[in-house]
């Protein structure tokens, strides 16, 4: 078949299902916190592709993990284990506080095992009845029909058809309101250690103390989705020991493969043991190729270095922002935790984020946002300094555009 056809945005709207809005830049190459588009244009990322691209574009160990491991064995079923995965998930049980890990492809699925696994843990210790799932407002978990309902956005879940019951949704930040929805009828509670597309908000202490206690009380599952803030996000390698609280559950992915597909959900022997052989699968779950790269990137975000690293780059970009906010009064607040940052749009600029980031784009820097009032920066973990200095440049001569 010949390829003498454009590849280009028009392409997209002619073979794709129109459920994305991709922008007109199509990126065809990146190295470190680069990339270049179909013209040769650079850009600077601080969007990692949505917190998944942890060492930017190209990291040599991520190449040199995946070249290596695509000369080997790319897939085999789970009718068999593979020594990526046994390696991987060795490294995941004796870094965090779980025994037992299960690997997905996405976020989705990985939160989806969680749920699934909750759910059984509750009927086979305590009857049918304990069925009941709590998570919050805006927090968001992935978009099969499960845990789209499960997040907090009904925007997302309205409009398939029934949707699965008894699931109930409490304020973040808000103990009463999670204290009034739970009983001993609670099964699991779901919470992220901080709300990334919910508008990127951290929990209190004294909130993610609380919700434990509450489960501990109620005899319900902590389940922690860390889709986004794992893997050195925040400057930890997963966010809940920073917050002194240990989940009964915990999904991982996005930052986990470093760009390569990869999910995964860790617990302990004793909630592990009810996903029994038959009960939950995926045909790539635990990929080699998938494994082999995750492992790399793990070992590679895993040190002192690019974790402290986080944490001074974090105070980089506020600074930074701080000081455009100054000039510019755009923003009421800046937020978030590592590298994972929100920039709050004041009232007179309510519902223009999306015009900030296509500005953005124009001055050749790649971020995101979170809802219509919220600009949001994830970028690489060990993106260079001389690149936040000067995407932040880029950043402020879009925020001159906006405030003419």
């Amino acid at each position: 078949m010949s390829n003498h056809f454009p590849v280009n945005r028009e392409l997209f709207d002619d073979v794709m299902v129109p459920n994305y809005a991709p922008s007109a830049v199509i990126p065809v190459r990146g190295l470190g916190s680069s990339v270049w588009d179909q013209q040769d244009r650079e850009f600077i990322d601080f969007a990692g592709g949505i917190a998944v691209n942890c060492l930017g574009h190209c990291h040599p160990a991520l190449v040199s993990a995946l070249t290596e491991q695509a000369n080997k064995i790319w897939h085999l079923s789970n009718v068999m284990t593979n020594e990526p995965a046994l390696r991987l998930a060795k490294k995941l049980t004796d870094s965090t506080f779980a025994d037992k890990v299960y690997f997905a492809n996405s976020g989705a699925e990985a939160n989806e095992a969680a749920l699934k696994l909750a759910r059984r843990f509750a009927l086979e210790n305590f009857g049918a009845e304990k069925s009941q799932i709590i998570a919050f407002k805006q927090g968001f978990h992935g978009r099969t029909f499960f845990t789209v309902t499960v997040g907090g956005q009904a925007a997302y879940s309205d409009g398939f058809g029934p949707k699965p019951g008894d699931i109930d949704h409490a304020e973040y930040n808000n103990l009463d309101s999670l204290k009034a929805l739970m009983s001993d009828k609670t099964c699991a509670v779901v919470m992220e250690p901080l709300q990334g597309e919910g508008g990127v908000v951290s929990p209190t202490d004294e909130f993610a103390k609380g919700v434990r206690e509450l489960c501990n009380q109620h005899n319900a599952l902590l389940i922690f989705d860390e889709v986004q803030t794992g893997v050195g996000r925040l400057g930890e390698l997963y966010a809940y020991m920073g917050l002194g609280v240990t989940p009964d559950i915990l999904t991982s992915a996005k930052a986990l493969g470093g760009g390569f597909p990869i999910g995964a959900m860790l617990t302990t022997n004793d909630i592990a043991q009810h996903l029994k052989v038959g009960t939950h699968g995926s045909t790539y779950g635990g990929n080699p190729l998938a494994c082999a790269v995750a492992e790399a990137a793990f070992d590679t975000v895993n040190t002192v270095e690019v974790l402290d690293g986080v944490k001074a780059k974090a105070k980089l970009y506020v600074a930074g922002l701080n000081a455009i906010n100054a000039k510019y009064h755009m923003f009421s607040e800046i937020r978030g935790k590592g590298l994972l940052i929100g920039a709050v749009l004041t009232e007179a600029y309510q519902g223009r984020a999306k015009e900030l980031l296509n500005a953005a784009l124009e001055e050749g820097l790649m971020t995101l946002i979170a809802g219509a009032n919220i600009m949001r920066f994830a970028p690489s973990l060990v993106i260079p300094d001389e690149d936040i200095v000067e995407g932040l440049a880029r950043f402020e001569k879009a925020v001159a555009t906006l405030a003419k």
